[in-house]
């Protein structure tokens, strides 16, 4: 279950969590309420925490899923998941292995970066999001997307994701996709859940474009 953490919030640990979340949600308006109807249960999406993962969203940044996952294995195979390993090879090395000129200096730059992550776990968000933007190379949605799923916390938003700004223009019935500042000030209505609006907004984001592509 979820569970208050010092200056954390509530994380979320399982499948309940976010039933809890969406329960609340739908009990909050009943265009949530729809929402969920639409959507069915919500995933959990929660993923690993540590270097890899964020040098993972480095390589998937501007490509395609496949080209992503291609790169990802080379690295893989090259054991350079680590930051002793990133940091042990030139960006010539790194480039080699299908990373651009930009994401090679991004990736030594996380991984000279010493950030502590196990420390995070325990940072506050706000804390969380600084220490991860301080990187070159990360900017604020990937960090809110590491608070989010890497970390379970249940209290965070990306306001500047465009899937979840359309699926409030859908949900919401706005004349217009809201942008990153007024989709944060609209969130502030679904603390302390915000991670759980998300997931509903990408998941009926997804229903709509589905329907959309029977009709």
């Amino acid at each position: 279950m979820a569970h208050p953490a010092d200056g954390i919030g509530r994380v979320i640990q399982g499948d309940a969590c976010v039933a809890e979340g969406a329960d609340w949600l739908a009990a909050q308006h009943p265009r949530w309420a729809k929402a969920l109807d639409a959507t069915g249960p919500l995933p959990l999406r929660l993923r690993p925490d540590g270097f890899a993962q964020l040098l993972s969203a480095i390589v998937s940044q501007q490509v395609s899923v496949a080209s992503a996952r291609a790169i990802w294995a080379k690295l893989e195979n090259a054991g350079m998941t680590t930051p002793e390993a990133v940091v042990s090879v030139t960006e010539e090395d790194l480039r080699a292995l299908g990373l651009s000129r930009q994401k090679a200096s991004y990736a030594h730059a996380l991984a000279a970066a010493g950030i502590d992550y196990d420390a995070l776990r325990a940072a506050s968000t706000p804390q969380v999001i600084e220490t991860l933007t301080a990187v070159k190379g990360i900017g604020v949605w990937t960090a809110e997307i590491y608070a989010m799923f890497s970390l379970g916390r249940a209290d965070v938003f990306a306001p500047g994701d465009l899937a979840l700004q359309e699926g409030a223009r859908i949900l919401f019935d706005l004349p217009d996709r809201p942008r990153e500042k007024a989709l944060r000030q609209m969130a502030e209505d679904w603390r302390p859940w915000r991670s759980v609006a998300a997931r509903t907004l990408w998941a009926y984001y997804h229903v709509v474009k589905q329907r959309e592509g029977i009709a």
